[in-house]
């Protein structure tokens, strides 16, 4: 398994940057400079992350989201 973290990462399954081997691992993001646990999917080299907003959901069941610009770091948890 690589040690480098992808440039973009979602932890929805429908998504086609979706990568289950990673997500159990554990991936770490903090968004500028505070560690977040509620984002849903990032993006390393465009800036951003998008994070749930409370408990609502859309109307496929999926966590409604907001998305944030801003520097973001990811690290693997392992």
């Amino acid at each position: 398994m690589t040690e480098t973290v992808p440039d973009r990462l979602s932890a929805n399954p429908s998504s086609p940057f979706y990568n289950e081997a990673l997500l159990e691992r554990g991936i770490g993001v903090r968004f500028k400079g505070v560690e977040k646990n509620n984002v849903e999917e990032y993006c390393i080299s465009e800036g951003w992350v998008r994070l749930a907003v409370g408990k609502s959901m859309d109307r496929h069941g999926n966590p409604m989201t907001m998305l944030v610009r801003g520097p973001v770091e990811v690290w693997i948890k392992d």
